[in-house]
């Protein structure tokens, strides 16, 4: 029988190197590459699966640490990387060699979705990955604002469009097709000519390796988000929202719109959150609280951020300046830098594994009707009335302060669901034989009682 090897052992130690997205040892999941060991002196690449991993500088010590203990080794050098960038492959060959594409939306304007945008960009590209970010609101573009160029004059290369570039992130908007000079004249435009300059600009540009393209996407729910989404493999979402009651009602919107389009929605922002005294720190809530948690209760987001009403964001972007570069210590820079972290981890969770959610499905338990929640080895039974009384929907419980509204006297002992599914990536959707439909955060449906028999 072989005698394991230095080599087997430093392998066979890092298996308690877990990574906490994709719950797995850095080993099986193939991080590490090129270990090579000599004269006592251990190197290797630690090979993650973005190069904007939030956690990547905890791996690397982790694995310092193990591998150190080992009484052979005098020195360690870990070299960080990330896996090799699979594009979309999407019909454009402009965006052939994009990982991902994030949109960011809001269905109220004046909410900050383009700040979030173009900060989120940056805040990605300082954290290591390749970013491009296209404006795709023609009506009202703001990134060439936002980001101020000295020159934006478009250059051909070939039949493509040569991005604009500002420390490092690539950029493209309608507004660099207008006359710099005059930037009081409205895009003038019909839905379908609108559809038509989104996917010349988007497609026709040549974006070349990127680990995120993000798109800043027009308010609302109408014809260019619909186009977007059905013209290009959409990753993921993010929502920027404000507390207001208005702003929450539209919210659901957009969540329901990328739930129809298959896109997961995998962050929400609250902007102009609170304000904080600069003297006391104690935190005001202007616009009032408790939009986004009911957000978190309804649909069981993960990543769920507070933004601050920050009084440098205004000039910032008025001078067109990212946030996140002119000020990288505001609580704002701060805000959208765990947004990206977020974005980077859940994007690399619905790249590389499933999504990791439970099996949800109505069986017959012994004769009655139950519904099952399973995932390995574990498992949950309720009650199909009991699921019914636990929706969080407006119209079940007040989203604002959680009073039940719901009369459970009005629903009938024989409720059960006529049909389910999952609702992005954190939540199953339930259509009701009483005519209600809810949505059931995964963390809801595991707190009933855990139970393999009924």
């Amino acid at each position: 029988m072989r005698m394991p090897t230095l080599s087997d052992r430093i392998l066979s130690a890092l298996q308690s190197v877990q990574d906490p997205d994709l719950h797995q040892d850095i080993v099986t999941l193939g991080f590490i590459k090129d270990l090579l060991i000599q004269d006592g002196r251990v190197s290797l690449t630690l090979e993650l699966t973005t190069p904007a991993c939030p956690v990547k500088d905890d791996l690397k010590q982790q694995v310092i640490n193990v591998v150190s203990q080992f009484p052979e080794v005098t020195d360690v050098v870990v070299r960080l990387g990330s896996k090799p960038m699979r594009g979309l492959q999407p019909l454009a060959k402009g965006l052939s060699e994009v990982g991902a594409i994030i949109g960011v939306s809001s269905c109220k304007g004046g909410v900050g979705k383009s700040m979030t945008a173009v900060n989120l960009a940056f805040a990605l590209s300082e954290q290591g990955a390749s970013v491009g970010i296209f404006d795709a609101d023609v009506y009202g573009p703001s990134l060439p604002t936002m980001v101020a160029l000295p020159d934006t004059s478009l250059v051909f290369d070939g039949q493509f469009i040569k991005p604009l570039q500002y420390k490092g992130v690539k950029l493209m908007s309608f507004g660099y097709t207008q006359d710099p000079l005059d930037d009081r004249n409205p895009a003038l435009m019909r839905g379908p000519m609108v559809s038509q300059v989104i996917n010349q600009l988007l497609t026709q540009t040549n974006w070349g390796a990127l680990d995120y393209l993000i798109i800043d996407m027009p308010p609302g729910t109408g014809d260019i988000p619909l186009t977007l989404s059905q013209l290009i493999p959409m990753t993921a979402a993010v929502i920027v929202t404000t507390p207001q009651r208005l702003s929450f009602v539209d919210v659901i919107k957009g969540i329901e719109l990328f739930y129809n389009l298959k896109v997961p929605t995998i962050a929400v922002l609250e902007n102009m959150s609170y304000y904080e005294c600069g003297t006391c720190q104690e935190r005001q809530y202007p616009f009032g609280r408790g939009a986004l948690q009911s957000l978190v209760n309804e649909f069981g987001f993960k990543y769920a951020f507070e933004c601050p009403i920050d009084s440098l964001v205004s000039p910032t972007s008025d001078a067109g300046l990212p946030l996140v570069l002119a000020h990288p210590d505001a609580k704002a820079t701060q805000v959208i830098h765990q947004l990206a972290g977020a974005v980077a981890r859940e994007v690399s969770r619905l790249r590389y594994q499933s999504t990791g959610a439970p099996a949800v499905e109505v069986m017959d338990a012994n004769g009655k009707l139950m519904i099952r929640v399973s995932q390995g080895e574990r498992e949950s039974w309720v009650e199909p009335r009991d699921l019914r009384l636990a929706c969080r929907c407006a119209r079940c419980q007040d989203e604002w302060t959680g009073r039940p509204l719901l009369d459970a006297s009005s629903i009938p002992d024989d409720v059960v669901p006529e049909g389910l599914g999952p609702v992005g990536n954190y939540a199953v959707g339930v259509n009701w034989t009483d005519g209600h439909s809810s949505i059931y955060p995964y963390e809801v449906l595991w707190s009933f009682q855990v139970s393999a028999e009924v």
